[in-house]
């Protein structure tokens, strides 16, 4: 099982970034994938879950308007499309999956990818 976290990088405030969360050894379709991010001092977030099973999207107010969470199961892939980004979103962000209802909790997700890291400049 390995989920792994790409498309971070340096963006001006306003713009946009797509994040992909690649997956193999199992089913995207199959679990619950979120996105988390953390930024330096502070506790891991969640940002946004799927669940393509359960036909369930969710964001956090924070990004609501602004992300975009999608499924792709041909390439077995999650994307996190982020539009006018802020100085606030600053970051790492991790994919993660569980076997159930996605939730907003890390604690309830058993498998991690390695991070990618978003820095928005003012």
């Amino acid at each position: 099982v390995q989920l792994q976290a790409s498309g971070g990088g340096l963006v001006q405030a306003g713009g946009s970034l797509r994040l992909s969360c690649a997956a193999s050894g199992f089913t995207v379709d199959d679990y619950a994938i979120g996105w988390f991010r953390q930024a330096p001092g502070k506790e891991r977030e969640g940002v946004s879950c799927i669940s393509s099973r359960d036909e369930s999207i969710y964001y956090a107010d924070p990004v609501k308007g602004r992300f975009t969470i999608s499924s792709d199961n041909t390439n077995n892939t999650v994307y996190l499309q982020m539009n006018n980004l802020k100085p606030e979103d600053t970051a790492v962000y991790y994919c993660a999956r569980r076997h159930g209802a996605p939730t907003y909790s890390a604690r309830d997700y058993a498998s991690w990818g390695q991070g990618t890291l978003v820095t928005v400049s003012s």
